[in-house]
């Protein structure tokens, strides 16, 4: 069933008016507060209506009306205004970023930071997944007779090392023929290539080197695997208990446990569509997240990197400037790795 422009405009005042009370609203309030031109025993009828349609619910007998989930997605699918940030926010986001340089994880705990303190909610961010990262070159770096520094770079900037003890010894005519050949085949190849099949094809290659490149190898795998791992990063863990929601000590317990299980965080991220995604209360399908709306972005480097970023928080959130400031991170973060 539609739902005619009458209800629309008291659902969003409803929902705007919660958002920012975390109050129930009867009909005479609403009238009151808002300019809808109607009276308060209208209101009361259509209100009744989109109770009866599952947009709202009564917390108690003798309260006004809150949202439900399904008013809540209503909202954010046909009502939300976006939030135009202050030229002012924008520049605090920028400049934050403008200051992480350095190492990616210095980066991703920046980004991690000011999402939380532009939200006030909990942030969440999913480093760069490195799979489809494709390999630029592989260095070995001589440091002393018995180690050797192993550098591997991705095309999209990413430097990893390890060092390698070589008890053997090696000389640098050995070191070069070995770098020249691993270049050779792994150059272009993205992390996920890299199998078997391809490592049996450079030892094949270097017979005469076998000591040199059975040190090498197995450092060379455990350094790519590394570069896939995924790490999660939260920021902004206690500012629920700056919410009406989470008063209630056993609530914001709950909602502390349900942050320390980082696999099903991950999971939740991992399962979250491209580009801006929010999940709503019970669509959640954890049980411990269907009192909690999830608002997740994608970012991309050069067309291979993805990570996710996000907030969690009450259902009750202010979706429309969240998104803009999910949406405004997400820009700065792209453009920064895009620019590494």
């Amino acid at each position: 069933m539609e739902l005619g422009e009458r209800k629309l405009r008291i659902l969003q005042a409803i929902i705007r008016d919660f958002i920012f009370t975390a109050e129930p609203i009867g009909s005479r309030t609403l009238m009151k507060k808002y300019d809808l031109g109607i009276s308060a025993a209208t209101i009361r009828n259509e209100m009744a209506d989109l109770e009866e349609l599952g947009f709202l619910h009564q917390p108690h007998t003798s309260s006004g009306r809150i949202p439900s989930d399904k008013g809540y997605r209503l909202y954010v699918d046909s009502l939300m205004i976006m939030d135009n940030l202050a030229q002012k926010q924008k520049q605090v986001i920028k400049n934050s970023f403008v200051e992480s340089v350095g190492e990616l994880e210095q980066i991703i705990t920046s980004t991690s930071r000011i999402l939380s303190k532009m939200t006030k909610l909990t942030s969440i961010v999913l480093s760069p997944q490195f799979e489809q990262s494709k390999l630029k070159s592989v260095q070995l770096v001589p440091i002393d007779e018995k180690n050797v520094l192993l550098v591997v770079i991705s095309q999209s900037g990413i430097v990893r090392n390890a060092i390698l003890r070589i008890n053997e010894g090696y000389t640098l005519d050995n070191l070069a023929i070995i770098s020249k050949i691993l270049n050779s085949k792994l150059k272009g190849l993205t992390i996920g290539d890299i199998n078997f099949y391809v490592v049996k094809n450079i030892k094949m290659e270097m017979k005469k080197l076998n000591a040199l490149i059975d040190a090498i190898i197995p450092v060379l795998l455990a350094t790519l695997e590394d570069m896939v791992n995924v790490q999660l990063y939260l920021d902004g863990i206690t500012n629920i208990f700056h919410l009406p929601e989470y008063h209630n000590i056993e609530k914001a317990r709950d909602f502390m446990e349900m942050l320390d299980q980082k696999e099903h965080i991950m999971e939740l991220l991992m399962d979250s569509k491209d580009g801006l995604d929010i999940t709503i209360g019970k669509e959640n399908k954890h049980e411990e997240m269907q009192s909690c709306s999830l608002i997740t972005a994608t970012y991309k480097v050069n067309g291979f990197i993805v990570g996710k970023i996000g907030v969690i928080g009450p259902t009750r959130m202010n979706y429309d400037h969240i998104i803009s400031v999910v949406d405004c991170v997400t820009k700065n973060l792209t453009n920064l790795l895009n620019d590494r």
